[in-house]
């Protein structure tokens, strides 16, 4: 009874596998051969174009809508396929990440340079008053440095025996040769070629012919006031009143601030952008809210070893003296209009420093990452010379987590077509046609795996009939097993 019991099991578990082995062929037989897969670069059929804006409207020929976007291809099996990279978002998504776009437009550029700058004395506006004779200063008008001066303004009045010499010689020469004028002609010349080297002297030492007449009508002699030449300020006063100076010795420093320099440090790596003549404008935090403008007089030939920047020197109006020497702030200098180009806001421009690319909308919700070539930058506008044309969109806002997104996308892309190419001629894992799983080798029952196989039957040819002797009992080793009869 046993025996036949693990017959009819054998015979199940046949029965099952032949079964199911032309139950598999049959299947693949009914499915037939699997589609050819569709390369990208084979031309697919065009069923119609839609509306970018997901708007039901429709169109057989390419076309644009209102706004100037292209209708989206529509192809047989789907829309076209992405290049690597893109990025395709649902609106939802796209309202929630506040993505917002711009068009390219092509426009003049006005590239401007930012810098900073010191307020300095217009060197051409300085001036010294250095007698070249020797003296006292008899009185001093001006005496307090910072004083504000008018042009023939008195500063001082000095005491000289040399420049009482020197009147006294033109005085008596110029009255002698009068006199002798009618009476002696020839003593009347010698007393004029006297007088005149009297006052060539007295020229050279800067006395005006003004100055000559008051001093020649002056009873006292030797008294010269010296006045300013200038609408100035007194920058400097290295003396007081009395004191003793030498000829050339400096005694008062004046300088004009109707117009000051702004010396302003632009960086080396912009230093071809300034020219001679360019705009300039100049703020302070010192004197906020007020912008000044000036023209660029003087670029320095040469750039400072120390710190990496040329010197530029701006001319800068000062009529009210509200830029005073030492003041510190920013400059801007800035080109003429350029011609036209086409231009990007600043945001649009993702630079990781070795490249720069923009997120381009090429259909609503789909945006694809395009590399380009960045030229002038002013304000918030950027020069595009490569990668985009005028018209389309760019992302100006949330484009950074656009371009992550786009960056994993083109990274597993990469990984699988790695995966393939690593086992181009391994053959696919056999699998089972109704689950598309591997199918499991073929095995006896879990009872019939974990139970040990039957000993031998010994046959009786006693001719008392068969007697059959069952597997050897698990409980001992030294046990009998037990006897059946029939």
């Amino acid at each position: 009874m046993k025996r036949s019991y693990w017959l009819a099991a054998a015979a199940a578990v046949l029965l099952a596998l032949v079964a199911g082995w032309f139950a598999g062929r049959g299947f693949r037989s009914d499915a037939g051969p699997a589609p050819a897969a569709t390369g990208p670069d084979q031309p697919r059929k065009v069923l119609y174009y839609r509306n970018p804006m997901g708007l039901a409207d429709t169109s057989p020929v390419p076309k644009k809508d209102s706004m100037g976007m292209d209708y989206i291809a529509v192809y047989e099996g789907g829309e076209a396929p992405a290049k690597s990279g893109t990025v395709v978002m649902s609106p939802q998504k796209v309202q929630k990440l506040g993505v917002r776009t711009e068009q390219v437009r092509l426009q003049g550029l006005s590239p401007s340079i930012r810098a900073s700058a010191t307020v300095q004395v217009d060197e051409t506006r300085q001036y010294v008053i250095a007698p070249k004779f020797e003296g006292w200063v008899e009185r001093l008008f001006a005496n307090q440095t910072g004083m504000s001066v008018r042009r023939g303004q008195p500063l001082l009045s000095v005491y000289s025996p040399e420049l009482v010499a020197a009147q006294n010689e033109y005085r008596i020469a110029d009255t002698a040769a009068r006199k002798l004028q009618d009476s002696d002609p020839a003593s009347a010349a010698t007393m004029r070629r006297l007088r005149d080297a009297s006052r060539a002297r007295l020229r050279n030492w800067d006395i005006s012919d003004v100055q000559l007449a008051q001093m020649g009508h002056n009873q006292t002699g030797g008294n010269l006031v010296l006045t300013s030449p200038a609408n100035a300020v007194v920058v400097d006063k290295p003396i007081v009143q009395g004191a003793r100076f030498a000829p050339g010795e400096t005694i008062l420093r004046l300088a004009d601030l109707s117009t000051v320099w702004l010396i302003a440090n632009v960086p080396a790596s912009s230093a071809g952008g300034v020219a001679v003549g360019q705009r300039a404008s100049f703020q302070s935090p010192t004197v906020p809210g007020k912008t000044f403008s000036g023209r660029v007089t003087f670029v320095q030939p040469i750039i400072d070893a120390a710190t990496r920047s040329l010197g530029v020197r701006v001319a800068m109006p000062n009529p009210d003296g509200v830029l005073r020497p030492g003041l510190f702030g920013d400059v801007t200098l800035t080109q003429d209009t350029s011609a036209a180009v086409l231009t990007v806001p600043r945001s649009a421009v993702l630079d990781s420093g070795t490249r720069q690319l923009v997120l381009v909308q090429v259909a609503e919700g789909r945006f694809e990452p395009r590399p380009v070539v960045v030229g002038e930058r002013s304000g918030n506008l950027v020069e595009i010379r490569e990668g985009v044309k005028e018209g389309e969109r760019v992302v100006v806002s949330a484009n950074f987590l656009i371009d992550a997104e786009s960056n994993l996308q083109s990274a597993l892309e990469g990984m699988s077509a790695d995966q393939k190419e690593a086992t181009p001629g391994a053959p696919p894992p056999a699998t089972d046609p109704a689950t598309t799983k591997p199918a499991p080798a073929p095995s006896a029952p879990p009872a019939e795996r974990n139970r040990a196989a039957p000993p031998p039957v010994p046959v009786d040819h006693s001719g008392h009939g068969e007697q059959t002797t069952p597997p050897a009992n698990t409980g001992g080793a030294g046990e009998e097993p037990p006897v059946m009869e029939h």
